[in-house]
């Protein structure tokens, strides 16, 4: 396998993500980017972001070509608790590189950004990333009723999560 790399998402990966969410094959991604501009807009807030303690976005980098993205949201009542989100380019999948960049991101939630505890949510026929949550050594915990809006239909998830020792 290559080398997987992440570094904070720019303004100018726009139009390379705009290409892979764009894929028809991403069905249980909630977000469906309309545009490169709205992907544009989306990135310029990340900074804010940060500065707020909200959000952590970073670029995948697979030899150095940008193929994906993982991102820790944090739990604004409860601190101390992080949700990591993830995609990868259609054209990567199943090579490892989603679960070593979950857990460089895991890395960085626990040993930076000091959370005590990691989600990973799906939707239960998202088996790919239940994989990527198992191989990560999440546990999961059970189902969430109606906690995921997509295609204008709340969905159920499946619930995983990792706590620090």
């Amino acid at each position: 396998m290559g080398k997987v790399k992440l570094r904070y998402q720019k303004v100018s990966d726009a139009e390379r993500y705009f290409e892979i969410l764009s894929n028809p094959n991403f069905l249980y991604f909630e977000v469906k980017v309309k545009s490169v501009k709205e992907e544009r807009e989306w990135l310029e807030k990340n900074a804010e972001k940060r500065e707020k303690n909200q959000e952590y976005n970073y670029a995948i980098l697979y030899d150095d070509k940008l193929v994906g993205a993982v991102g820790i949201a944090m739990d604004t009542r409860r601190p101390h608790i992080g949700e990591i989100g993830y995609f990868l380019d259609e054209k990567y999948w199943e090579k490892g590189i989603t679960t070593e960049a979950v857990k460089q991101a895991e890395k960085i939630a626990f040993e930076e950004l000091e959370l005590v505890r990691i989600e990973i949510r799906m939707e239960p026929e998202n088996r790919a990333s239940e994989r990527i949550a198992i191989r990560c050594g999440y546990t999961k915990e059970g189902s969430v009723r109606k906690a995921y809006k997509r295609d204008g239909e709340y969905r159920d998830c499946l619930l995983y999560a990792k706590v620090e020792d």
